[in-house]
């Protein structure tokens, strides 16, 4: 029986012929997508802007009733809450931006947290109240440096760690396919207004590690194409090594995509946002790997001795009285 391939074995494809129609496209989304971020702005979560968390538990229920508690919630008129089993199955954290004013009057704060918790008991006579916090906007602001400082150090962890295992040009290679890949995240939340939290945090996290999974692969094969054809033309050879990797990027990605696909449809609502960043991520990053990561390598002047050791005086002095050693 003969096994499905979805690449075939001579698949060659010139990929290097379109370096430059994409690199534009790529340069004028990232402008758009900063522009956005800058204009427009991010629609940041209760993690970032300062909220209140209420905790409840439902004494006599196993499981709380999430989908119902967040539509009772939400025709309050405070906005759309974030609800969250806390430690338990029957035990939810719900947790709401603070009304508008409230830095000013915290009388506003405490009158929507006594609503909230009214209407809870009112449709749930089980519910427990377990504590109510506040979270201030300064707090969030702490926590949100944090996460731009957590996704910066990784940036340039990833890239000292090529470096090393490879030459700095790929580095710079990997660095730069790793900003194109986040800043596209960033722009679909600057347009699409989604809710911007720690958990699209740790979403961009997972993309910076799949774009360096999906980079290394193709450099890899790139460093050792060029030890073995060190005569064959730069763009041929990164052609070369991204055809044989083809079939496994196109299986990667396409597992991973269809199964945030059924996750983003299927799935609760609170991890559609989580689920779209990695849908974009995934795509954007299976695409810088091969037409932003490869091409940087032209571009940066790689050559077929980028990887042959320098001679010592040595070894040179060695080689010349070997030479003329020979008849």
């Amino acid at each position: 029986m003969r096994l499905l391939k979805l690449i075939p074995d001579n698949t060659n494809i010139r990929f290097l012929r379109w370096q430059w129609p994409t690199t534009i496209v790529s340069a004028l989304l990232m402008i758009a997508s900063w522009v956005l971020v800058f204009t427009h702005g991010l629609n940041l979560g209760v993690d970032f802007v300062g909220g209140q968390m209420i905790r409840v538990t439902f004494t006599q229920s196993a499981e709380a009733p999430v989908a119902q508690l967040r539509g009772e919630i939400e025709r309050l008129g405070y906005g759309e809450p974030v609800i969250q089993t806390f430690g338990a199955p029957n035990a939810v954290s719900i947790r709401l931006r603070l009304p508008a004013g409230s830095d000013k009057n915290t009388g506003l704060a405490e009158a929507m947290a006594k609503r909230i918790t009214a209407t809870v008991h009112a449709a749930h006579p089980d519910a427990r109240v377990d504590g109510v916090d506040s979270v201030s906007g300064k707090v969030s602001q702490e926590l949100g440096v944090t996460a731009v400082k957590a996704l910066g150090l990784a940036c340039i962890a990833i890239a000292i760690y090529i470096w090393w295992r490879f030459e700095w040009q790929f580095g710079v290679g990997a660095l730069f396919s790793l900003l194109h890949d986040v800043t596209l995240v960033m722009g679909l939340f600057a347009v699409t207004q989604m809710e911007f939290d720690l958990t699209i945090v740790a979403a961009v996290l997972t993309v910076i590690g799949y774009s360096l999974n999906d980079t290394i692969v193709v450099y890899d094969r790139i460093r050792e194409n060029l030890k073995k054809f060190r005569r064959m033309p730069l763009p041929e050879l990164l052609d070369l090594s991204v055809n044989e990797t083809l079939a496994r990027t196109v299986v990667t990605s396409g597992t991973m995509l269809i199964t945030l696909i059924s996750l983003m449809l299927l799935g609760p609502k609170v991890i559609f946002g989580f689920s779209a960043a990695l849908i974009l991520g995934i795509f954007v990053c299976t695409y810088s790997s091969i037409y932003q990561a490869a091409p940087m390598l032209i571009w940066l002047k790689v050559t077929g001795n980028s990887f042959v050791p320098s001679e010592t005086p040595l070894e040179r002095q060695e080689r010349i009285a070997r030479e003329g050693a020979l008849p």
